[in-house]
């Protein structure tokens, strides 16, 4: 497919990417050859094709809903430099005005 300079600072543009004229030229061919093979896909039949949503025909692995790795406070707490009640202290950051 023939672009322009004009037809590719369009699609630079819709991209939000600057580019300049020496730019633009260089990538002429490079977004003619990539629409190019657009155009090629567009001519595959895939009347017969099903639509999948996965090439596996089953579910997704579950797991238990379960803590496993609890009752640890103490060892999170460990290096805080400030706590109370199992918990860690931060400053205030908004003021109730």
């Amino acid at each position: 497919m023939s672009l322009s300079n004009e037809d590719v600072k369009k699609i630079a543009k819709l991209a939000r990417i600057r580019v300049t004229d020496e730019e633009a030229e260089s990538l002429r061919g490079e977004l003619g050859s990539i629409l190019d093979w657009v155009e090629m896909l567009g001519e595959v039949d895939t009347g017969a094709a099903q639509d999948v949503a996965s090439v596996i025909e089953h579910g997704l692995p579950m797991r238990k809903d379960e803590v496993t790795d609890g009752d640890r406070a103490e060892d999170i707490l460990y290096n805080a430099p400030t706590k109370e009640y199992d918990c860690f202290v931060v400053p205030k950051v908004i003021d109730q005005g």
